[in-house]
């Protein structure tokens, strides 16, 4: 048997829907081993975030280092990462261990609003991650924050998308969870753009939508698939747990990563 594997270097939800609890469902999910390295530990529910702690750039880099010298990652994603301290970190472990297709989910503002990254580390995402991407994946607040730009026509999103592309990633989708209408996703990889498209779920249950989408990219990369159809294949996946997503706490839910062995 051929064990595929992913690394998720991101933060923890207490509340499971999101960060590092919602990557290794979406691994496990789609038939990949998933290993982690923790950077921030989250108090957080389906109402918000109470309280972050960042844990020490030392720690994590040693996380990281116990997983890839002895597991290994067929492909990796980053997420929260909270502070200047630890992308530094981060982006030193992906350059020593030569470290490729990485998917960067640029994480700044939770599902809540509530802020997720210190206002200092978003150059440094936009300089130093960014750069090493082979698939950056912002949603529009994300998008607007990297490239300093008011994201409303698709002209807008276009210029954006090539933006970021000009940072150094090999291709970017931006989500259009925020527009109206459809979700609608583009696509960019220098070379052309491609629109994803499905019909907009109506529901509450969207906790972790981002963390689930660019973790499913990460496996379909882990498991030897392209970009571009990597990012399909996470857009089916994705629009799928949407739409089987159950009621969990009061808030907003999380999106249903197992829903292909749920019999409803």
């Amino acid at each position: 048997m051929r064990i595929r594997k992913a690394l998720t270097i991101a933060g923890s939800d207490s509340g499971g829907g999101a960060g590092i609890q919602a990557d290794l469902k979406t691994f496990a999910a789609l038939g990949v081993y998933g290993t982690s390295a923790l950077t921030a530990v989250t108090a957080q529910n389906t109402r918000g975030v109470t309280g972050i702690v960042a844990l020490a750039p030392a720690m994590v880099a040693a996380q990281i280092d116990a997983v890839i010298t002895d597991i290994g990652a067929h492909a990796l994603k980053t997420g929260m990462l909270a502070n200047l301290a630890i992308i530094e970190v981060v982006v030193h472990k992906v350059r020593e261990h030569r470290l490729r297709s990485l998917v960067v989910d640029p994480v700044m503002v939770a599902t809540s609003g509530d802020l997720l990254i210190k206002k200092n580390a978003v150059a440094a995402l936009r300089s130093l991650l960014v750069p090493l991407a082979t698939v950056v994946t912002p949603n529009i607040p994300e998008a607007e924050e990297l490239t300093g730009m008011a994201l409303r026509t698709e002209k807008d999103f276009a210029e954006a998308a090539r933006r970021i592309i000009g940072m150094g990633a090999q291709s970017v989708v931006i989500k259009g969870g925020h527009r109206q209408g459809p979700a609608v996703d583009l696509y960019y990889d220098g070379q052309g753009f491609r629109a994803l498209k499905a019909p907009r779920i109506r529901t509450k249950n969207t906790h972790g939508t981002g963390c689930t989408f660019s973790a499913a990219i990460t496996a379909h990369l882990a498991l030897g698939e392209k970009t571009a159809h990597a990012v399909v294949l996470a857009k089916k996946y994705i629009t799928r747990a949407i739409a089987k997503a159950f009621p969990v706490g009061s808030g907003h839910g999380p999106v249903n990563h197992f829903f292909k062995s749920w019999k409803s």
